[in-house]
């Protein structure tokens, strides 16, 4: 099955063609034929396209919206210069969608109808600043293709609907639960997924025996639980701010700040949670960047002393949660790093695992250094009674596996 994968932003569109079955997924031979992304949709778009020869290429073209966007997108797809192989848009067999929220509606994958389009539709609310484009995108992709063709959403909050009550509720009156579902949803699901079962393949170990935290760290950055296979505690909660330190998310914060905040500046309280979700994070501590790469050479070779102070926090905070889910899981057998930091950036990897060592985590610095750019292993001392791996997530080729489960029947 040839399956066009589309996750859909703002003004952006990242995409991959994977071709995959129930044989290449048992033998984790699915072929991707293309990825890249669509930037600036609305004006002269940016598009980068990365071939499966390893090549890649960078033009511009007008692109008004997303349609457009989509559309030119199926038409590159199935164009010789592509070197997909796929000749026409009937070549195109199913697509599948990051969905981001699908409240307490959507706990798998599913093919998507107008009922499914409703149910998302009704959880723009509990996610105004994603899920909108979402629709945008399978509206786009059924223009472009016909509404024969099968879409499949795959939500990024399914994988942690396995919280328990203790680990999704927050302390508030629980009424408010009941009539306006406030509760910890979780994110970056697919992901923390995605990490969890290349795991378990290379350890060769049983979905049961699983007993991992799992650290999605990018300029969004979350922390898992997972037990047996399945999320049982997640950092982000009702929204994505909670939890870590990210590029320009404040992470856990005291909820009266929001009223002090605003009263001291004179702000409203939309624009104190748009200055959490924005303007903190690593760049209101830094005061420079979002960039994590940045920051390590400002603090390394220019000894900024807000750059340091940012990368401090930034990794205190992730061992932080490692240590409440160490006491949540009863103890785990590794800590798993994903992400474009996770898996790029050896030192702040070593920083965030400094101090662990009460807990069995023993770091081999030559090891840990050597896993860049992709690159997949465990880098702590051999005998460590907890261990640490790199293991870079994928969800792209998820979401196409789960798109094929779905249009086939098998799930």
């Amino acid at each position: 099955m040839n399956i066009l994968v589309l996750n859909v932003g703002s003004a952006t569109v990242k995409f991959q063609v994977v071709v995959t079955d129930a044989e290449r997924m048992a033998n984790d031979d699915d072929t991707k034929l293309l990825r890249g992304q669509i930037e600036r949709i609305g004006g002269e778009s940016v598009i980068t396209v990365r071939h499966a020869d390893g090549t890649s290429r960078r033009q511009t073209a007008a692109l008004r919206d997303m349609r457009a966007a989509v559309d030119w997108l199926v038409g590159h797809v199935t164009s010789p210069e592509s070197g997909t192989g796929l000749a026409a848009r009937a070549d195109i067999h199913a697509v599948g969608h990051r969905v981001v929220h699908g409240g307490e509606q959507f706990r798998r994958s599913v093919l998507i109808d107008d009922a499914v389009l409703q149910g998302i539709e009704d959880n723009v609310e509990l996610a105004p600043l994603h899920n909108p484009h979402n629709l945008r995108g399978i509206e786009a992709a059924r223009t472009a293709l016909g509404a024969g063709v099968p879409q499949v959403a795959v939500f990024d909050t399914a994988f942690h609907h396995t919280l328990p009550e203790q680990a999704y509720l927050y302390a508030i009156p629980y009424p408010l639960y009941r009539r306006h579902r406030i509760r910890r949803y979780g994110f970056h699901g697919t992901s923390h997924r995605s990490i969890a079962y290349r795991y378990r393949k290379l350890t060769a170990r049983a979905r049961a025996d699983v007993r991992i935290i799992t650290l999605h760290l990018g300029n969004g950055c979350s922390a898992c639980a997972i037990q047996g296979g399945v999320s049982i505690d997640t950092s982000m909660g009702f929204t994505p701010l909670e939890g870590l330190v990210m590029g320009t998310r404040s992470g856990d914060l005291d909820a009266a700040l929001l009223d002090f905040i605003a009263a001291k500046e004179g702000l409203s309280l939309s624009q104190v949670e748009a200055m959490l979700n924005s303007q903190s994070g690593l760049l209101g501590i830094s005061g420079l960047t979002n960039d994590m790469r940045d920051l390590l050479a400002e603090a390394n070779e220019l000894q900024d002393r807000r750059a340091r102070l940012a990368i401090e926090i930034f990794c205190y905070r992730a061992r932080k949660y490692i240590g409440a889910y160490l006491a949540a899981l009863g103890g785990a057998d590794a800590v798993v790093f994903a992400g474009g930091i996770g898996e790029n950036s050896a030192e702040i990897r070593a920083r965030i695992c400094a101090g662990l060592e009460w807990a069995g985590l023993h770091v081999d610095a030559q090891a840990n250094g050597a896993l860049v750019g992709g690159k997949e292993g465990r880098f702590s001392v051999e005998g460590s009674t907890l261990e640490a791996w790199v293991v870079p997530t994928d969800e792209e080729l998820l979401i196409a596996r789960d798109t094929f489960r779905v249009v086939s029947g098998e799930t």
